[in-house]
């Protein structure tokens, strides 16, 4: 049975920092891509940040610089570290594993983690 369980979220004012963790199980965790995706009220899920299993990044317009994902592939984990967050950060966090082909490939996501930013 395949888990993704996130944690880590929270309340931080506007300028904090928080690191949100995501840890797999059932998987080859090595050889998945895995990245975070966020939902805020009433917009679509929207993509954060990315890691390929070869360790290849890649960050939205509105993190890049503030936010940076990392993976421990032995304790098959994947991290968000959030700096200078901004209310507009406030959303429920996603982790994605992902495997197969680009055009069709086989997804699994985590439960989400509430993120809200707020003074």
């Amino acid at each position: 049975q395949v888990r993704l369980v996130e944690s880590g979220g929270g309340l931080v004012q506007p300028g904090g920092s928080l690191r949100l963790s995501c840890a797999a199980s059932g998987i080859m965790f090595r050889n998945y891509a895995v990245g975070w995706y966020r939902q805020a009220p009433g917009k679509q899920r929207e993509m954060v940040a990315g890691m390929t299993s070869g360790g290849i990044t890649n960050y939205s317009d509105s993190v890049r610089g503030r936010f940076g994902i990392a993976r421990d592939n032995a304790k098959n984990t994947v991290y968000l570290q959030m700096n200078s967050l901004k209310p507009d950060d406030t959303a429920v966090y996603y982790c994605n594993a992902r495997i197969g082909d680009p055009r069709d490939p086989i997804n699994y996501w985590g439960q989400g983690t509430q993120v809200t930013v707020s003074s």
